[in-house]
């Protein structure tokens, strides 16, 4: 089973990314083939400046490893260290409808937001497809906001199987019954429903450019400030808590044993402990369970080649899954390419 997933080179890791996305990649490192990229193609839509895109992209690499991915066990890369998925993303270009793109929430709701409405921007689904089809992917772990994304990658493939593959039945997209197999494979998506959206400072869904994070690898008092400064209401110590009424509690569970998460119930159904207690009892247990992965970043953070090895080793294994994958394409499409 090959996993395929990435993280945007965009910004600082935060809680929302551990706990909707790179949790699940470090668990499914044991359980399959494993790919993850750092987007830094698609982070090109936001970030305008080399140097900072560099080091951006750099940080995610080092917080992968922090966080427990194993290079032995799993293939992490640079997107753009892989050009066939540039190439791949024209020729789905060329295939994809302008209404199916125009449908995408996640064009939509950034736009919504101020963010310039360019190409790359309304394009994005496509170039997810590419990453995704370019290595014959069979999972890839989303968030829920990007299932839409997944629909859309399987249905840009099965256009693409249905142009170039003659006699594709998308009833039977691997070839069981009629022994002619997509050319690119339909992904299906594992979505961790119980974490899959993480509230932010304000209750908002947890998010970079909404500027509510906690992030993963702040420093401790910057970081311990922020979680002090979560959004709560007025609700006097004695009196019980409204559990919606705060992201307090919704994050208290992303961290809390089921022994704790008892004891916080009953005293948010009693009464008797502040908004205070709870930030403070958020913040011990942020520092404890990322203690160590804090601590092995900083010295990861220190040995840049060490980092760069790893890169440069998983875009090589990245190239040789995609490689295969679009010299089929290639055959189909009748694109020419020059022996190298």
């Amino acid at each position: 089973m090959r996993i395929l997933s990435g993280v945007q080179s965009s910004g600082k890791l935060h809680l929302g990314n551990y706990f909707g996305a790179i949790k699940q990649f470090i668990d499914l490192q044991h359980q399959g083939d494993a790919f993850y990229f750092i987007a830094n193609l698609h982070a090109l839509t936001t970030v305008r400046d080399g140097v900072r895109l560099r080091e951006l992209t750099r940080d995610v690499a080092v917080d992968f490893l922090a966080l427990g991915l194993d290079p032995a066990k799993a293939t992490l890369f640079r997107q753009s260290d892989v050009p066939e998925v540039t190439e791949l993303f024209w020729v789905l270009s060329a295939l994809t409808p302008m209404g199916l793109l125009e449908r995408a929430h996640s064009f939509k709701d950034k736009t919504a937001r101020g963010i310039a409405p360019d190409l790359g921007l309304f394009s994005y689904p496509v170039l997810m497809a590419a990453d995704i089809l370019i290595y014959g992917s069979d999972v890839v772990p989303v968030g829920r906001d990007q299932v839409q994304h997944l629909e859309m990658t399987r249905d840009i493939a099965t256009k693409f199987n249905l142009a170039f593959v003659p006699k594709w039945d998308p009833k039977d997209p691997e070839g069981v019954k009629s022994g002619v197999p997509g050319i690119l494979k339909l992904p299906r998506a594992m979505v961790q429903e119980s974490s899959a959206v993480v509230p932010g400072l304000d209750g908002q869904k947890m998010s970079k450019s909404y500027g509510n994070a906690i992030d993963l690898f702040d420093e401790d008092k910057p970081t311990q400030k922020r979680i002090m400064g979560i959004k709560s209401d007025s609700t006097p110590l004695e009196a019980p808590k409204d559990r919606d009424s705060t992201p307090i509690y919704a994050l208290l569970k992303l961290f809390a044993s089921p022994t704790d998460m008892a004891e916080i119930d009953r005293t948010f159904d009693e009464g008797g402990k502040g908004w205070g207690h709870y930030k403070q009892q958020l913040a011990e247990l942020f520092f404890a369970t990322f203690g160590e992965a804090r601590k092995r970043r900083k010295e990861l953070a220190a040995d840049d080649a060490a980092v760069e090895k790893v890169l440069v080793e998983g875009a090589e294994r990245a190239r040789a899954a995609a490689a295969p994958i679009m010299a089929q394409v290639r055959r189909a499409t009748g694109i020419v390419v020059a022996a190298r």
